[in-house]
């Protein structure tokens, strides 16, 4: 079957916006052929530094005719709706065909050229193609990222005719911008008809064409370097996506770096080198810490084995280390106090005060979790005072990433406590899914403070995250809460930890009279619980146990997240087994019931009995209830959730028989009563586990 082939070759495309490029060709041309028709059997995409490329294998040379049928407006329906059903379908009202009071078109269409609907759809994607950012060029209108200089297009080896603003499609595409076949340099045009030919062509004037392969050598490349040096490449991924998104040609070259800069920190070293220079950092396996060396990625292949680029890149490193040197001296000789001073000019959010005004919150709150989590109060105190004034260093503002980091850094050249350099340190972790936790009691409470009282604040103020946007980053905030609280099994009631938030609230307590509100009124804890399921989720675990569990229980939702974990786990393994699945079958049933009459006005007023006339059901039921009342309590009391299941269990067996063999709406009041209250009562016993009415299955 034909193979259409076609590249969008331009200017240099920014790495960032590569594999997004990649994916929206390969949608849209999908969207394109699949409303022409066409379901090919391959289609693949390329994005690389400067072109985008698409494959397609299995077209059909034309399109096959078609029928359609198009259901126009009904029958009696106002004439303007008929002339522009009769104009969109282009037949008379006489062509038409009434079916269930509907008139309906049915047009025959002869299939087209594919040449033509792939010119088309060429067109289509390039004027409609989403990138983040695009331009125009020179006098024409189209945008594009970055100047569009060929369009290669091929359908079964020959040029699909089209031009857009000027460009002609056609069968040239060009090799490597400066490496070229033989002598001179680079760009050389060459002619290709099918997608081989085009991969050997580029391959044959060094442009690597799929990603994969890039990264692939660019890390065999570096790690082939190391291994003749006795070094160990300290692999970074995301540096490699970006680096191979850079170079069509790439090859990696080990430069030098003066010795003497390896006295600063090695994260300010590794910043250097990756923030603004693209080189990967190396390790000395001897030592463990870094090695005065670097692998920079050049774009081309030099005659001298990359000497001259190793030391240009090595000059260019040394005036970026001695900046960072400078600030490194000048951050020590200033310290923290005269930071902190600066953090009242800085604003943090004009609704949430300046910066030293949310430190001044965070010292309070972690004051008020220390004791929750181990932690000296006195020393969280200090280390939250201290944990946002490298804000004000200027190394950090060179580096923002190293924020909080380098406070650590800082807080030992001031011989300040380890512990309280550590909290400083650690308290904006966890920063994803793949970071680690806090662990230390200091490092907690203040990591926890900086966390809730960025959630309290904005969801205070009504910047809540939408569907799409979360710019103040307050998912990743819980989740961050959620992971060290769940992993360090500690005990903070989210509820009192939100009414904490603001208890010397600078902004004269405004702030402080809606935190107290937030868990309910502003939807705090029901965002903690959307969170705590997307963790869950992650762990295997039902979505619905955890609404069960998240349901009030006597009004109130639990808000400890260690508890209801382990309410979740208890429960997950409870509706495994066959007296829990037939248990909230009877649950269920007992439930339909409750509701049924509690909407024609029934409460449950008083306390059940055994009626003289009671049957046996009745009675077993009745006494089945008494007897898990004492260890059900208890084990809850001990949160021992998995024993409260077991004593849930034992009423499995009288629910079945009170359920089968009693029926409930008596004509005698009394009995009637009685049952319900009956039932009403399983119903309560199993909601102090949880609310098993929004359980599925």
């Amino acid at each position: 079957m034909p193979q259409l082939l076609l590249e969008l070759f331009s200017e240099e495309i920014p790495a960032r916006m590569q594999a997004g490029a990649a994916r929206d060709l390969e949608r849209m041309a999908r969207e394109h052929l699949a409303a022409a028709g066409f379901l090919p059997e391959a289609l693949k995409t390329f994005a690389g530094p400067r072109r985008l490329t698409l494959v397609v294998e299995g077209l059909p040379i034309a399109q096959a005719d078609r029928k359609e049928e198009l259901k126009g407006p009904r029958v009696g329906a106002p004439p303007q709706a008929m002339e522009g059903f009769l104009r969109k379908a282009g037949l008379t009202q006489d062509q038409l065909v009434e079916r269930d009071g509907v008139w309906m078109a049915f047009i025959e269409k002869t299939g087209r050229p594919t040449t033509e609907i792939v010119a088309e759809m060429v067109e289509a994607i390039i004027r409609g193609f989403p990138w983040p950012k695009s331009m125009t060029w020179g006098t024409s209108k189209l945008r594009w990222v970055r100047p569009l200089k060929r369009i290669l297009c091929v359908f079964d080896r020959e040029v699909v005719p089209f031009t857009i603003e000027g460009i002609e499609a056609g069968d040239v595409t060009e090799g490597h911008r400066f490496m070229r076949v033989g002598y001179g340099w680079g760009g050389q045009p060459f002619k290709v008809r099918d997608f081989d030919e085009y991969a050997k062509g580029l391959a044959e004037h060094f442009v690597v064409l799929d990603v994969e392969e890039r990264k692939a050598r660019i890390l065999e490349g570096c790690k082939t370097l190391c291994f003749a040096r006795n070094l160990e490449l300290v692999e970074d991924i995301g540096l490699l996506e970006e680096v191979a998104g850079l170079a069509e040609w790439p090859t990696p070259v080990l430069g030098d770096m003066d010795p003497a800069f390896l006295d600063l920190p090695g994260e300010v070293i590794r910043t250097s080198m990756r923030t603004h220079q693209k080189y990967f950092a190396v390790r000395d396996p001897a030592t463990g810490g870094l090695a005065p060396h670097f692998i920079t990625i050049a774009n081309v292949q030099s005659a001298d084995g990359g000497t001259v680029i190793a030391a240009g890149n090595a000059k260019v490193l040394s005036s970026r280390l001695s900046d960072a040197r400078f600030f490194w001296d000048e951050d020590v000789k200033v310290g923290f106090e005269p930071w902190l001073e600066k953090l009242n000019g800085v604003t943090f959010h004009a609704k949430l005060g300046t910066m030293a005004q949310r430190v001044e919150r965070i010292v309070a709150l972690a004051g008020e979790i220390a004791p929750l989590v181990g932690a000296d109060v006195a020393k969280a105190k200090e280390a939250a005072r201290l944990a946002k004034a490298d804000l004000a260093s200027q190394m950090v503002g060179e580096f923002p990433e190293l924020q909080g980091l380098m406070g650590g850094y800082y807080a030992r050249a001031a011989g300040l406590d380890p512990e309280i350099a550590d909290a400083i340190r650690d308290h904006y972790k966890p920063q994803g899914p793949s970071d680690a936790v806090p662990t230390a009691p200091l490092s907690v409470a203040v990591a926890l403070a900086d966390k809730l009282d960025t959630l309290v604040g904005f969801f205070a103020i009504d910047e809540k995250p939408t569907g799409s946007k979360d710019p103040y980053a307050l998912r990743r905030a819980a989740l961050g809460v959620i992971r060290t609280i769940l992993e360090g099994s500690l005990r903070v009631p989210l509820r009192a930890a939100f009414g904490a938030a603001y208890p010397g609230d600078p902004l004269n307590g405004r702030l402080q009279d809606l935190a107290e509100q937030l868990a309910e009124q502003l939807g705090l804890l029901n965002f903690f619980a959307d969170r705590l399921k997307v963790t869950l989720k992650d762990q295997g675990k039902r979505h619905d146990l955890v609404d069960a569990v998240f349901a009030p229980i006597n009004g109130k939702a639990d808000d400890d997240l260690v508890r209801i974990v382990a309410r979740v786990e208890a429960l997950d393994g409870f509706l495994t087994t066959d007296d829990g699945k037939n248990l909230l079958a009877g649950y269920k049933r007992a439930s339909n019931i409750l509701k049924a009459e509690e909407k024609k006005g029934w409460k449950a007023e008083g306390g059940r009995e055994i009626l003289p006339d009671a049957s046996a059901p009745e009675v077993q039921l009745h006494d089945a209830l008494r007897m898990i009342e004492k260890p059900l309590a208890s084990a809850l009391e001990a949160e021992d959730f998995t024993a409260a299941m077991r004593e849930l269990a034992g009423l499995r067996g009288p629910v079945d028989a009170f359920l089968d063999g009693v029926f409930v709406n008596s004509e005698v009041p009394a009995e009637r009563d009685n049952r319900l209250k009956t039932l009403a009562a399983v119903r309560d016993a199993m909601g102090q586990v949880a609310d098993f009415s929004l359980i599925g299955g």
